[in-house]
């Protein structure tokens, strides 16, 4: 199951494990593209994954802090720090090899 995540709960949410974020937008095709194999990820790595959604538009502090530029872009936090990122869309079988390269 995905969150939601805004500027305020963010740095809360990222706080400890591995933790999956997709910085969106509702206007962006490729984001809207993105989203079921977002969704498949974290219905397969439930017990070992968070996976949290920010949209940029109303959270613009958080996505500034991380350099967010493009979307569709994720960023993979383990224990609050950035340990990868993605920019563009991507498959599911692409983002299943960069979250089993972080969770044990």
């Amino acid at each position: 199951m995905t969150t939601e995540v805004n500027d305020k709960i963010f740095h809360d949410t990222i706080a400890d494990g591995v933790t999956l974020v997709d910085f969106w937008a509702p206007w962006c095709g490729p984001c809207r593209m993105q989203a079921p194999a977002i969704e498949a990820i974290s219905e397969e790595f439930e017990d070992r994954l968070k996976v949290a959604k920010l949209n940029v538009d109303d959270n613009q502090k958080t996505a500034q802090e991380f350099g967010v530029m493009s979307i569709p872009t994720l960023i993979i936090f383990k224990d609050g720090e950035e340990v990868d990122k993605v920019i563009g869309l991507h498959s599911e079988e692409q983002l299943t090899e960069l979250v089993e390269k972080h969770i044990q």
